[in-house]
């Protein structure tokens, strides 16, 4: 049985869904109730603010990458917690126009399927009773979907509540909390989204001004009551396999952007991790048997990356005779080197002819399908990998043998295949632009 759960949404993206969420997760937490959190679709940096908030790790629920079965054991996680808070993406509707394995990626597959009520979070900023005509139509667009409630962010006056809440009467709409403009609270971003919660050494002080905050504007009690308990039970599903028996995972400011679910995966399969910190100039254990760099921001790191010789010297001895592979701000780091956005050209491991700049900035965004040429470690059975593409950095060279055929959401080629080169003596070094969550169950037709 999955405890009651609720889950945050808005209409776009942008409108204080994370600071309502995070609000929330501290404020039942201080309560003292424990509070699982969710992120619904590809996201690395919410979670680590939710996992601060919440003192539990939160779980990332994509329903194109992921199937139902898989969805719903994920959400068993939260076995032993009071309460579930599960926090959307962009807005409640938003996904991708083909449906992947158990939706199209919106929010809305992960409530419906869940059961979780949803509570809408409006930035009411230039309007009042209009306010509501969007709230309403949120409410009425989806059958089966339960929208418990609204909260209000960006209050301009007492006024203002007044004129919005009349709105909200009128559509049939409880106002479960009405958030009066606060700045102080307000999360730093950058290219990427939000900085990460480890950058911020202030980040116990927010969350307690966000608890207070919320605690303050915010009816707790009627937002338990809305959540809505989860008939969930284990499926079969099929484990991502692990990339081999022991580790070497790139784990520092650089490189920190792996899912939870896939660290458990490799965990119950019986696999070691073990961390190493390239920016503290660690080279991969000796132990290990495989290394994996994940993505991150090795652009804001360059110049250190490029200087710590113990780290690439290790990391090429290890790649002579074991797989390395790379991910993202991994992949990049495996090159020949890597452009800052200032023009500063920076050395990079130089296991892959890779060149990539973020002088010529260039979004990559959205769902990836990946039929590999060349398996990735460990996982030789797999026929396609269900994963996602977020990066600005543009591709000057990629020599080496391309690792897959990958396409959009919208089966669209895409130009970034990831590569692959083979070390002397058995060793393999690849990389990718994707960052895997699941593989893939229905691919259509022969791999590519």
């Amino acid at each position: 049985m999955i405890p009651p759960g609720i889950l945050i949404s808005a209409p776009a993206s942008g409108t204080g869904k994370t600071t309502v969420t995070l609000g929330l997760l501290a404020a039942f937490r201080a309560q003292g109730l424990i509070v699982q959190p969710f992120k619904s679709g590809p996201d690395y940096i919410d979670p680590a603010f939710h996992a601060a908030a919440a003192g539990r790790v939160s779980v990332n629920l994509d329903s194109w990458a992921m199937s139902a079965a898989r969805l719903q054991n994920l959400a068993l996680q939260a076995h032993g917690a009071d309460l579930v808070i599960a926090e959307g993406s962009m807005g409640l509707f938003d996904g991708v126009a083909q449906a992947g394995e158990a939706g199209n990626g919106a929010s809305a597959d992960v409530a419906a399927m869940m059961g979780w009520p949803v509570i809408v979070v409006l930035d009411v900023s230039g309007q009042a009773q209009t306010a509501a005509a969007v709230a309403y139509g949120m409410a009425q667009f989806r059958k089966g979907l339960n929208v418990a409630g609204v909260i209000l962010n960006k209050v301009a006056s007492p006024r203002h509540e007044a004129l919005i809440r009349v709105g909200m009467e009128a559509a049939g709409l409880t106002v479960l909390g009405a958030l009066p403009r606060k700045a102080e609270i307000t999360l730093p971003e950058r290219h990427l989204g939000l900085v990460q919660a480890e950058e911020l050494p202030r980040l116990e002080a927010i969350l307690t001004e966000a608890a207070a905050f919320v605690t303050a504007h915010c009816d707790l009690e009627a937002i338990r009551a809305v959540a809505s308990m989860t008939e969930g039970q284990a499926g079969q599903v099929t484990a991502t396999p692990a990339p081999g028996e022991r580790i070497a995972l790139a784990r520092d400011q650089a490189f920190s952007f792996i899912y939870p679910h896939l660290l458990a995966d490799w965990r119950a399969q019986g696999a070691t991790i073990l961390p190493f910190s390239p920016l503290a100039d660690e080279a991969p254990d000796p132990s290990a048997t495989v290394c994996w760099l994940p993505g991150g921001y090795p652009e804001l790191h360059a110049g250190q990356l490029s200087a710590r010789a113990g780290f690439r010297e290790g990391l090429a001895a290890f790649a002579q005779t074991r797989p390395v592979h790379g991910e993202c701000g991994g992949y990049m780091a495996l090159g020949q080197g890597l452009i800052a956005a200032d023009g500063t050209h920076h050395r990079m491991a130089g296991l892959l002819g890779l060149e990539t700049s973020f002088a010529k900035r260039r979004m990559h965004l959205g769902y990836r399908l990946a039929r590999p040429h060349r398996p990735l470690p460990g996982m030789e059975q797999a026929r396609g990998l269900r994963g996602h593409e977020f990066h600005y950095a543009t591709i000057l060279s990629q020599p080496d043998t391309p690792l897959a055929h990958v396409t959009d959401a919208n089966g669209q080629e895409v130009a970034e295949t990831g590569s692959y080169r083979d070390g002397a003596d058995g060793g393999c070094i690849s990389g990718t632009f994707f960052h895997l969550i699941a593989e893939s169950s229905l691919l259509d037709g022969p791999q590519a």
